[in-house]
């Protein structure tokens, strides 16, 4: 649930409201019990930063659906069995 900042227009009282999204709008002050509440605009509490993540980004064996094998790992195979005559050069 959101935590909503509400200020009082009347007395200056500031107070925050954790209320769903559904519940009304907050009028009176619990300070002055006048009906001068109003809500602020205030920031988020997070930031997403970066370029993103992928579903493959957090699998655990390397492949992607249905058994397939990763790009990653298929260019590492085909790399390795055409430079390296199948890995036995020692060099991976």
């Amino acid at each position: 649930m959101p935590i909503y900042e509400y200020r009082c227009e009347a007395c200056g009282h500031e107070l925050e409201a954790l209320q769903k999204m559904s519940d009304p709008v907050l009028s009176e002050c619990p300070a002055c019990n006048k009906d001068s509440l109003k809500k602020l605009i205030s920031a988020a509490g997070f930031r997403l930063k970066g370029s993103g993540w992928y579903e493959t980004d957090f699998k655990g064996n390397g492949k992607e659906k249905g058994g397939k094998e990763s790009v990653k790992e298929r260019g590492k195979s085909e790399t390795k069995s055409s430079a390296c005559n199948g890995g036995s050069c020692g060099c991976h």
